[in-house]
């Protein structure tokens, strides 16, 4: 009987946990990227201020390192002509389909502490995740039509 009962308290933890391949995401993610380039679905230029913090200028080449044993990271925005220093954020890999393995990535920026000061996140699509590289996407209404932000990072450690 004791068997019996340790065996449905197991199934009710692991059913209730995230699935193998946000897990393995988690692992893939872990560690240190740096963000390449930023690039828009439309041509021409455009004043985009992005995770309610910079210029695209300012994040492209930024450094990133994500923990996700604790769901949280560290950018850090090192551009002349920018607000420098590193900021803070919580993340979580939401998977959308199991099959298709895509993604929603929740990045919510905190304090040093961990604290959300506006309460404001941002739902990002993870489109591509590999050993060495790492794609988010983000779709807005633009007049009325889509307009994508596509972030493109390399692992670098």
């Amino acid at each position: 009987m004791k068997q019996f009962i340790t065996l449905c308290i197991a199934i009710c933890f692991l059913s209730c946990g995230t699935s193998k391949t946000v897990r393995t995401s988690k692992k893939v993610i872990k560690g240190n990227w740096t963000l390449n380039n930023i690039s828009y679905s439309e041509a021409g230029a455009f004043d985009v201020t992005l995770l309610n913090d910079s210029k695209k200028e300012c994040f492209e080449g930024s450094d990133w390192q994500f923990i996700p044993n604790n769901n949280t990271g560290i950018y850090t925005i090192s551009k002349s002509n920018c607000t420098t220093g590193p900021r803070y954020f919580n993340f979580t890999i939401q998977e959308v389909d199991e099959a298709t393995g895509y993604y929603d990535f929740l990045l919510k920026p905190t304090n040093e502490k961990g604290k959300s000061e506006s309460n404001v996140g941002f739902r990002l699509n993870l489109s591509n995740l590999s050993e060495s590289n790492m794609q988010w996407q983000q779709t807005l209404t633009v007049e009325g039509e889509p307009f994508t932000i596509t972030m493109n990072f390399t692992k670098t450690q």
